[in-house]
């Protein structure tokens, strides 16, 4: 009995362990929606992150683009994003609006980059490239629609 009583505190232990560790798991946040941006539009760099979208992404003023082919958008894509694939870019580039601020990605930031330099010696002066694409914007935890 006096030994049943020595592991009682060791048993007490044991189970105040046990039941710390077989709690329900914490529910996995969803990113908030972004907020509107209240930034001089004018004013942004040529380049810009995913937070920096992110925080633009629903700003009636941005025009979010997607110059990935239709296969690579169908996989996932940004939220609400307009497609406009690079292949069809010069036959197209009229259904770009010139009176919001463009935001152009792709997968990694290489193609929107090319896109960006290239509107931007066609006239389009408020047109920025989102650096790491949809690789880095899901990473970060913003969301995708698959």
């Amino acid at each position: 009995m006096k030994q049943q009583l020595r592991l009682l505190p060791l048993l007490a232990l044991v189970l105040l362990f046990l039941a710390a560790c077989g709690g329900a798991a914490a529910p996995v946040a969803e990113a908030p929606a972004a907020p509107v941006a209240e930034v001089d539009l004018s004013a942004l760099p040529v380049n810009i992150s995913v937070d920096e979208a992110y925080a633009l992404s629903s700003n009636p003023d941005v025009y979010m683009l997607d110059v990935r082919e239709q296969e690579e958008f169908d996989e996932k894509h940004i939220p609400d994003i307009n497609l406009l694939p690079m292949s069809t870019l010069q036959s197209r580039v009229d259904e770009i609006p010139t009176d919001k601020t463009v935001v152009v990605t792709c997968r990694s930031g290489n193609r929107s980059d090319q896109v960006t330099q290239w509107l931007r010696a066609n006239g389009f002066d408020n047109v920025h490239n989102m650096t790491g694409g949809i690789n880095d914007w899901e990473a970060a935890g913003f969301p995708v629609t698959r």
